[in-house]
């Protein structure tokens, strides 16, 4: 307690690793107790730790806080970054996990210059989203969802498809509340492609990787579901064009149980202040490590004990052919 009055509040970035099964997303909803978020239980551990007072995790503006993205519901996070003030006690990483569950892990932490805010200084964010392949089988195949294995020809089907999305475009189709032209739903994706399948508990997986300057709330997600309607035989490849142009354009989205944050990109902060002698760059090699043993310890065998159990890929496949691809949606 002692220690903890007397040491001075700096600004520092956590790394953070989660799964998000079971949480209402990343960010705390504010007098609304019934729907755990992470915050909720990281702010909780910030508290009993010792290392912000108890009326900062009342009002969280008092310690500066920030979060580079803020996931969904039920998605998970690799390599979640958050800014905050906070008193830098002894052993203070192995204290904070003390008091948070298995589940969300502080992997690591670094000094920022006082001014740094984890969202306005992250210059663009990975994310990753595994699904099992039997969501690109045609609609017209029968399959078995133990047995279906994706073949090449597919794969470099879906990739093509995934790589449209590149470059600038209008995706207020891809979110709720964005008209067409409001000038904020423009966003740039730096690079989307899907990698090779491999095999977990006898289901066949694959991995889609996604960098992009910043999403709006289910980008992510309806980029992703519309190119299984395309590959599915659902709708046709003209879709993706038209879904940038005015008109509004019913474009599915696929379940959040996939989707993980995997980095957020701090380029031009760690240019500016990563070698000014005081600050480190904002980079994790060192805990590489730690993330992928958190990934197959918790992110991965959520992902595929889910999909096996309550069938989310599957039950979400059955709904699309209730989708219009071809007429405006009302």
């Amino acid at each position: 307690e002692d220690q903890g009055k007397k040491s001075p509040k700096r600004k520092i970035v956590l790394l953070m690793a989660y799964s998000g099964k079971g949480y209402h997303g990343m960010q705390r909803n504010m007098g609304s107790s019934q729907f755990k978020t992470i915050e909720d239980d990281l702010v909780s551990a910030l508290v009993q730790s010792g290392c912000i007072p108890e009326n900062h995790g009342e009002d969280m503006k008092k310690m500066s806080f920030q979060r580079c993205a803020r996931t969904d519901k039920g998605v998970s996070a690799a390599g979640q970054i958050v800014s905050l003030k906070v008193r830098l006690i002894d052993d203070i990483l192995e204290k904070i996990n003390n008091h948070l569950p298995s589940h969300i892990r502080i992997l690591g932490l670094k000094r920022v210059t006082g001014g740094f805010n984890s969202k306005n200084k992250c210059d663009a964010r990975t994310y990753s989203y595994m699904l099992p392949t039997f969501a690109f089988a045609h609609k017209d195949h029968a399959v078995q969802e133990e047995v279906y294995r994706l073949d090449k020809e597919t794969l470099d089907r879906v990739n093509k498809l995934l790589s449209c999305y590149k470059g600038t475009h209008n995706f207020h189709n891809f979110t709720s509340q964005k008209g067409p032209r409001d000038p904020s739903a423009r966003r740039y994706i730096m690079e989307m492609y899907c990698g090779e399948p491999f095999v977990r508990e006898n289901m066949e997986f694959a991995v889609i990787k996604v960098k992009g300057q910043s999403f709006m709330m289910h980008q992510i997600r309806k980029m992703i579901g519309l190119v299984i309607a395309i590959v599915k035989g659902y709708a046709a490849e003209s879709i993706l064009e038209r879904s940038w142009g005015e008109e509004k354009v019913d474009v599915p989205k696929a379940p959040g149980l996939g989707l993980v944050l995997e980095r957020g990109h701090f380029e031009k902060y760690n240019r500016r202040f990563g070698n000014d002698g005081l600050h480190e760059p904002l980079e994790w090699a060192e805990e590489e490590e730690k993330i992928a043993v958190f990934k197959e310890q918790y992110i991965y065998p959520t992902i595929i004990n889910t999909e096996r159990e309550e069938k989310s890929m599957a039950n979400w496949l059955s709904t699309l052919p209730i989708h219009d691809f071809n007429s405006s949606a009302v």
